[in-house]
């Protein structure tokens, strides 16, 4: 399956790119989630190569999920990928243009479930919409910070 959230924010894009890549900030995003950077890099500002450890709560289960980035080309694009988590794959793009003196910045997601047939059930049904609102409100929160700075 795959999501794409498209947000226009009034900053440079480098400041985007750092605050898309801020773990503090992404922590601060998912507060609702109760997710928390609990290994590898756990603060600052995450760059090629380097692992996070993510613990939170999803569908009241508590979760791990480590992801790396695995490319890197500031400021217009970075992707991070799960290495360890409850997904068969998760693949999050991030992609930032310039455009109207602002940042146009993608989030490209493509996700698949374990389980086969019913995992793919469940993510037309749960999950594309789950994480559709979670880019969403991650996004809104990264404008309004760039914004805050800009």
């Amino acid at each position: 399956m795959r999501v794409i959230v498209e947000t226009w924010i009034n900053a440079s894009t480098l400041k985007c790119f750092d605050a898309a890549r801020d773990l503090d900030l992404h922590m601060r995003s998912l507060a609702h989630t109760n997710e928390v950077a609990v290994g590898g890099r756990t603060s600052g500002l995450i760059g090629m190569g380097e692992e996070v450890t993510w613990r939170g709560r999803h569908f009241g289960i508590t979760q791990n999920f480590t992801s790396r980035i695995t490319a890197f080309d500031p400021p217009s694009y970075f992707q991070d990928s799960m290495q360890r988590g409850a997904f068969r794959s998760f693949v999050h793009d991030h992609h930032f243009v310039e455009a109207n003196g602002g940042t146009r910045m993608t989030d490209d997601l493509e996700f698949a479930a374990p389980f086969g047939i019913l995992g793919r059930i469940v993510d037309a049904i749960v999950l594309r919409r789950y994480l559709e609102r979670l880019l969403v409100s991650r996004a809104a929160v990264i404008k309004d910070a760039c914004e805050a700075r800009a």
